[in-house]
């Protein structure tokens, strides 16, 4: 089991909140010049326009840390140990790391596309396809110990699929998807560094820093919005970096382990399949957003919009907790 010093984690966990935090007032006036904001209108609760700036403010919180570890590493300033450990899984990893972060820009040009033109679903539903299907053919693929490439690739892009609007439909109050999204990566992170599964400890903490230097000018009042782009780039996150650990290993053989990821996203795909279920019970279109969320529904019973996001936050806290619990006990 090989690790990195705990201040290479937190350097990503830091680098991302801050690129994200210190880029966005920049994505958050270039949104207003260009036009892309949130208008008020129907189902909405603003006043006055927000700009869409959060996923390219979370994208580059993601990008500015590689960059900079790039450089780092290539200046040798990263020390013998640990440059000599990310040099190892680079060489191995590399290529797929590259085409999983080309998949995180595509899913941001994606949602970004749409926050500008409102896709219809199918073509959306089309772009968020290509991307998953990019994934696993990088060889990051659900395997569930049936030993069929067709099976593999179908259960990656369902769950790409079904993690990335999850995400998507839940982001309807302020800080709810950025929040669940801090939290599911966060816990991954710390799962993997205690695997000693860094590659994958480093990209979770990435990932969980960059939408933790969005999240405070989202909630509780938002400045900003994610907007599809953000939402979008948060559940492609989330769906990829619960792939890549390796849950079921020979320390930890137990077939339980499997379902670790379910437990890590248990709320959001709850929220998924009730929101869908209802409305294809009602016979209205999926796609078509309604104020039937889990979100909504504790509202209605007068909790406060903070209120009603604190404690789904901590619903999937302990769910995700209980999983890292269960998978930190058995190894």
């Amino acid at each position: 089991m090989q690790s990195l010093p705990v201040w290479i984690y937190l350097g990503a966990l830091a680098g991302a909140g801050l690129a994200a935090a210190g880029t966005l007032p920049l994505w958050r006036r270039w949104c207003v010049h260009a036009g892309v904001v949130d208008d008020p209108g129907h189902r909405k609760i603003h006043l006055e326009p927000v700009p869409l700036a959060g996923g390219l403010a979370v994208l580059s919180g993601l990008l500015l840390p590689v960059l900079a570890g790039a450089v780092g590493l290539q200046a040798g300033w990263l020390g013998s140990d640990t440059q000599a450990a990310l040099e190892y899984g680079l060489e191995r990893r590399a290529g797929q790391l590259g085409i999983l972060l080309l998949g995180a820009v595509g899913m941001v040009a994606l949602g970004w596309w749409d926050d500008r033109c409102e896709l219809r679903a199918g073509v959306k539903l089309a772009g968020q396809c290509a991307v998953a299907v990019l994934v696993a053919a990088a060889g990051v693929r659900i395997t569930l110990f049936v030993p069929s490439a067709v099976f593999s690739y179908a259960a990656t892009v369902l769950w790409v699929l079904a993690v990335t609007n999850a995400m998507n439909f839940l982001d309807n109050m302020n800080g709810l998807c950025a929040g669940l999204g801090v939290i599911a990566s966060g816990l991954v992170a710390v799962l993997a560094a205690h695997m000693g599964q860094y590659l994958v400890a480093l990209a979770a903490f990435l990932a969980a820093g960059a939408l933790l230097g969005f999240l405070p000018f989202n909630f509780p009042r938002a400045k900003v919005f994610l907007g599809d782009a953000g939402s979008h780039l948060a559940g492609y996150l989330l769906a990829v970096l619960t792939i890549l650990p390796h849950f079921y290993t020979s320390e930890n053989a137990r077939p339980w382990a499997v379902a670790t990821p379910l437990l890590l996203l248990a709320v959001p795909l709850g929220d998924l399949a009730w929101v869908v279920a209802d409305r294809w019970r009602r016979g209205a279109p999926i796609y078509v957003g309604d104020t039937h969320h889990l979100s909504h529904r504790l509202v209605r019973r007068g909790w406060s919009q903070a209120q009603a996001v604190a404690l789904i936050w901590g619903a999937a806290l302990a769910l995700g907790g209980l999983a890292v619990g269960l998978q930190w006990g058995a190894t």
